[in-house]
Parts: C-alpha cells; structure tokens; sequence
C-alpha cells in the first residue's frame, strides 16, 4: 500500500484491486487526524496488503479511536479486527445491520461497537461528524460522513470508477484521470455496484443528494476512486445521470472458458 495526505487532516491508505473485464479498481482507507483519531475503513480482505504497516506509517496505531466502517464488505474490512487488537480504547462505528452482517463471518464484541443511523453524528472531539446515506450504495448497511470542519465528504463507494491502469487507481488526485475517462468509469461503476439505480423514482433518488448539497465539500473521498478535490458539482451532475446509463452485464459461462483456455499452456510452450 502507498499513504499520501490530503490537507492537513486526512491521510489516505491507497490499494488497488485489477477487475478483469472492467478495469483497476481504487480501493482506499483514510485516516481523519481529529482530536480522536478516526480510521475510515481497514482495507480488502486479502492475505499482505500490509494496511497496518501503512497505518503505522501515519500514525500510532494504539492512538486510534473510532473505526468507521462504511460497511461491512470484504473489500472494507481486511484488518479490522488486527485494528481492534493493536488500538484497545478503538470502536467500530457501525448500523445495527452492519453489526449483524459482521456476526455472519466473525461477531464483533459489542462492548467494541457504536450504532450511528444516518442523520445522526458522532462528536470526535474537536469536530462533529454528520451520518448521511450516499445516494448509491451496494450495501444497506452503508453509511458515510461528513466532516465540517475540513469540509471533506466520506462517500464509501460512492462516486467509484474503474480505470484503465494501475497507475491511474493509485493516483494521488482525481484531477489525473480526463473529464471524459472519469465520466465514463463512475457511470459504470453506478451501473455495477448500484444497478437497482435505474428503477428508481425520480423524485425521491434527488432528494437523497440533499445531504450533499448541503455540506457543500470541497473534497470528496471515495473508497473508490482516486481523492476528489472540487469534483462535487460534476458528480452531483453524474448522479443525475446514473439512471439513464447502459446496464452492465457481466462475463457468462462462455466468456470464462475462453478466458481459462487462453490459461492452458500450448504444445510449444509445454515442450
């Protein structure tokens, strides 16, 4: 994993995941440097990706406070309970669902948890974090945050995009990637990890933006997706467009036995 900062209050733990058929994938953790330190997310449930090692390289782990698990994905809980053993005074902030979700594979220990429902806050003591659903989500658990103080917005995934090359998921900022390119990717992103969004009502998908018209952030911080730092207005404006973009379908049967038979070595390269 590699660590770069954004402003003075967060740091990012970047790792990325190849997707064949799609792209590579961002797949982001953040720690928000508050009075009470807060790790955003622990990273893909994959054997060494060495997210505590990149932690450590930020901060004392032992400092560590709050865990805010956007959700209980495996792609977002890789060293969550190495975290819980190395930061004894840490809770998980979770919904009750992701609790539960989390005893299906491994039961968090509850005196370890804290329930917070979008709408309501957690006060991590020089600033005041706002709970809010993002408006495409592939979880029901999912909830991410807002931090009014260095107007940031913690979208889990979010505002997400595929992209064509490793280099461009492990970018430092989504000012990297072309408009157009960056466009494209969140729209089938959308239509991968939300595709109920194209049945929604109108109406009632552009209220759930609210939230983020009114925290107006400056930077936005996807799971992801390379750090956005003033993109909202254009991904308010892909929002509105993700009902009406291509479905995505995936591999069949097929495509894979073609896919494992370009695995198979030839007679010349077996000789």
């Amino acid at each position: 994993m590699r660590t770069h900062r954004i402003g003075r209050d967060v740091s990012v733990l970047n790792d990325q995941l190849p997707v064949p058929g799609i792209g590579f994938l961002t797949v982001n953790a953040f720690v928000l440097h508050a009075a009470e330190p807060v790790v955003v997310d622990t990273g893909l449930s994959l054997p060494d990706r060495g997210l505590m090692d990149a932690l450590g390289s930020v901060m004392d782990p032992a400092d560590v406070r709050w865990i805010w698990l956007t959700h209980p994905d495996r792609d977002h809980t890789g060293a969550l309970f190495d975290l819980l053993a190395a930061a004894p005074r840490a809770k998980v902030v979770t919904t009750f669902l992701g609790m539960g979700i989390m005893s299906t594979v491994r039961p968090l220990p509850l005196d370890r948890v804290h329930l917070v429902n979008p709408g309501q806050t957690l006060n991590v003591g020089d600033r005041v974090l706002h709970a809010f659903r993002p408006p495409l989500y592939d979880s029901p658990a999912t909830v991410g945050f807002h931090d009014d103080r260095s107007r940031t917005v913690f979208s889990s995934d979010c505002f997400g995009a595929p992209l064509p090359s490793p280099e461009l998921a492990a970018s430092d900022n989504a000012d990297a990637i072309p408009a157009d390119l960056l466009r494209a990717g969140q729209l089938l992103w959308a239509t991968v990890d939300s595709p109920w969004v194209r049945l929604v009502d109108e109406q009632a998908y552009e209220a759930t933006f609210q939230p983020l018209r009114a925290a107006a952030p400056e930077a936005v911080l996807s799971t992801h997706l390379p750090p956005a730092v003033g993109h909202t207005a254009d991904f308010l404006d892909m929002l509105h467009t993700a009902p009406t973009a291509d479905p995505w379908t995936g591999p069949d049967q097929q495509a894979l036995e073609e896919l494992l038979a370009g695995f198979e070595p030839t007679a010349a390269s077996a000789t």
